[in-house]
C-alpha cells in the first residue's frame, strides 16, 4: 500500500500532562488534561473511601478481574461501591475540591461480574473536570464516608471548596 491509499490517522481522544503547547495555539490544543483529577472509590459496606489511581482507566484493585456489564441482574447480590471524580482546582486561598462527580458500580468478586455504565463513568468524569457538583443521588451512609474522607484528606481543600458540596452532600459547613 503507498501513502496515498494509506487511510489517514485521526486526531483522537489524547490525555497529556500540563501544557505542551506553552501557548502557541498549534498541534494539542483541546487536549484533555488528567492531571489534577482523581478517582476515589467509596466501599458502602466496609464504611470507606480510597483513592485508587487504577479506576483512571478502568483498573483499579476494585474492578480487576471483574467483566462488567450493563445489566443489574449479572451482578446480583454484589457489594456497591461509588467511584467519586474528584477533581483539584486553585483559588487565590490555595487548592480546594473544585469537581465531585458520583457513579455507581457493584462487584460480585464470586460471580466475577460487575454493574456499571462506561458511558456514566466517562461522562460524570468530565463533569468533575468541568468544576460540577453531583453527588445529590448517593445515599446517606455514603455521603458520610466521602465527607469523612475529603475533610480528613485535606481539611484546608475542604473548607476551600464550594458550598455546594457540603450542601450537596448534607453537611453544614459550621459542623467540621
Amino acid at each position: 500500500m503507498t501513502n496515498e491509499q494509506k487511510p489517514k490517522r485521526k486526531m483522537g481522544f489524547t490525555i497529556i500532562k500540563d501544557d505542551p503547547t506553552d501557548g502557541h495555539g498549534g498541534f494539542g490544543i483541546g487536549s484533555l488534561s488528567l492531571e489534577n483529577v482523581s478517582p476515589v472509590i467509596v466501599d458502602i459496606e466496609e464504611g470507606e473511601a480510597r483513592i485508587e489511581i487504577g479506576a483512571m482507566h478502568a483498573r483499579s484493585d476494585t474492578e480487576r478481574g471483574v467483566k462488567f456489564t450493563t445489566n443489574r441482574e449479572d451482578s446480583e447480590g454484589g457489594k456497591p461501591y461509588w467511584l467519586v471524580w474528584v477533581t483539584i482546582d486553585f483559588k487565590k486561598d490555595g487548592p480546594y475540591y473544585a469537581g465531585v462527580t458520583a457513579c455507581e458500580m457493584v462487584v460480585n468478586r464470586e460471580k466475577r461480574r460487575g454493574y456499571k455504565i462506561l458511558a456514566d463513568h466517562v461522562n460524570k468524569m468530565d463533569k468533575s473536570m468541568k468544576r460540577n457538583i453531583i453527588v445529590d443521588h448517593m445515599d446517606d451512609k455514603s455521603k458520610q464516608i466521602l465527607v469523612d474522607f475529603l475533610s480528613t484528606h485535606n481539611n484546608e481543600m475542604w473548607e476551600r471548596s464550594e458550598p455546594k458540596l457540603r450542601i450537596d452532600l448534607g453537611v453544614d459547613s459550621l459542623e467540621l
